[in-house]
């Protein structure tokens, strides 16, 4: 599957919109997008940006349901049944990508004065924002020049100039770190940015895997080799079916302002107060298909295609995260897309002995995915799906006793784009919660649920039709 394939299988299944009215890309298409997005509408596809011929999608996975389509996946899955899909598939054995000489990404090459990337309906999306924005759903690949390693990692890009694009390498990222060691041997890093092939890679490189491709990852879960060629200038493995690639180097001393940006907080990043400086891709050469696909994310508020696809992947990695651990009793695990998918997590378990729901809590806190940004758990007991919203609120009202269930950790990893941290400090650490929302495993004396009879609901559902009701 390529993005194109994508695009097809959403629209074959309604939930494709084609716009064909004239829009601007500044403003107004990021506008479009994002009441779209509010309302659980289609993902779109814009054919008429104002000043260009090539198309922009927008909301690939705004909805549960297209990332079910992207899997193939019934999408009648919840977010939790939809993970636990995932788990499974991901589970596989790694295939390497299989590498070709040539691919539709090369059917346009354009080098020296031919690079412009504003030749690209980029688009500015907020009043405040900086400037316009090439990559929103974008890949960055670079190479570990110590063992080799192939990084696909997901990283917003402004348009800094017609040859330029800022690129937001946190620090501490894997990105960040492989950056570090081309500056310590003072070198620049090669790098390509990514748009379109199989959209599994931009999941992929949105998830934490250590030492292990992303491409091989992708493989695994499609139950074949993704499909490569080499960048002609820096040899980086590339997908061979992408819309666009930007291929250059990131000079680690090179740093530039870059910013501000609506993220994914639903709110400015620091920019806005002050400069941050950035790493910048210096474009040597642009690959492009015919009528290349420009791919963007309306970000912004909740609840947007960037926050589910964040929620779909911190799920995983924290429920095989937990797995590895070999914490008993997990039945679901879920990050809210409606806390940006980062900033929640809760987790239902099945209790088997006294301080089962606290172990939880701190293994929860112990995990790669969790010790970062995570500043909220909340455990529920195993009758309550993770994602079940209304029962988890139940289960704060009705089993959570502030007292006993709240724990509070002074210190924990944070991200600089978290706006409850105050601007002035330490904008890398934060503090954490922990809400056990359950009965306690040791009480003897439990307090007794109303259940509906179940022989009456299997009646109740056999003469469903006869009521009349829908």
């Amino acid at each position: 599957m390529d993005l194109r394939d994508f695009i097809g299988i959403c629209e074959k299944e309604g939930q494709l919109k084609r716009i064909r009215a004239e829009v601007d890309w500044d403003l107004e298409l990021s506008h479009v997008s994002k009441a779209v997005e509010e309302r659980g509408g289609p993902a779109l596809l814009f054919e008429n940006v104002k000043g260009y011929a090539s198309p922009v999608f927008t909301g690939a996975f705004a909805t549960r349901q297209r990332l079910c389509l992207l899997l193939g996946k019934d999408p009648r899955l919840s977010m939790v049944q939809l993970t636990q899909e995932w788990m499974k598939l991901a589970d596989r054995k790694l295939i390497e990508p299989k590498e070709h000489e040539d691919g539709p990404i090369f059917e346009n090459i354009l080098s020296g004065d031919g690079v412009d990337i504003n030749m690209f309906p980029s688009p500015r999306f907020y009043e405040l924002d900086g400037g316009r924005y090439f990559g929103t759903t974008v890949f960055l690949v670079v190479e570990d020049p110590e063992t080799g390693e192939t990084n696909l990692g997901t990283y917003r890009m402004q348009v800094l100039d017609g040859k330029t694009v800022g690129v937001q390498i946190l620090k501490g990222k894997r990105g960040d770190r492989i950056m570090q060691k081309y500056r310590k041997a003072g070198r620049k890093m090669p790098a390509c940015a990514v748009i379109g092939g199989d959209p599994l890679l931009l999941l992929a490189g949105s998830a934490n895997v250590a030492k292990t491709s992303e491409y091989e990852v992708a493989g695994a879960v499609r139950g074949e080799p993704v499909d490569i060629v080499r960048g002609k200038l820096t040899g980086l493995p590339i997908p061979a079916s992408a819309e666009i690639v930007l291929e250059g180097e990131i000079d680690p001393e090179d740093l530039r302002p870059e910013g501000p940006f609506g993220e994914f907080t639903g709110y400015y990043t620091d920019e806005l107060i002050r400069p941050i400086l950035k790493p910048a891709l210096q474009v040597k050469q642009i690959y492009h298909r015919n009528d290349p696909v420009l791919w963007e994310t309306s970000a912004g508020k909740p609840v947007t295609d960037n926050h589910i696809l964040l929620s779909f992947m911190q799920n995983a990695m924290l429920w095989v995260e937990l797995g590895r651990m070999q914490i008993p009793g997990i039945k679901s695990v879920y990050m809210t897309p409606e806390a940006t998918g980062r900033f929640w997590a809760i987790v239902s378990v099945e209790q088997m002995y006294p301080g089962h729901a606290e172990q939880v809590g701190a293994a929860i806190v112990a995990t790669n995915t969790a010790s970062y940004c995570c500043k909220g758990i909340i455990i529920v007991d195993h009758d309550i799906a993770a994602d079940d919203l209304p029962r988890v609120w139940w289960a704060l009202g009705t089993r959570f006793n502030p007292a006993r269930g709240t724990q509070i950790l002074n210190r924990g990893r944070s991200t600089p784009l978290d706006p409850a941290l105050d601007p002035t400090g330490d904008k890398l650490l934060t503090s954490r919660i922990i809400l056990n929302a359950t009965i306690p495993f040791e009480w003897k004396d439990k307090p007794t649920e109303i259940k509906l009879s179940e022989h009456i609901v299997d009646k109740v559902k056999r003469r469903w039709a006869e009521y009349g009701i829908d």
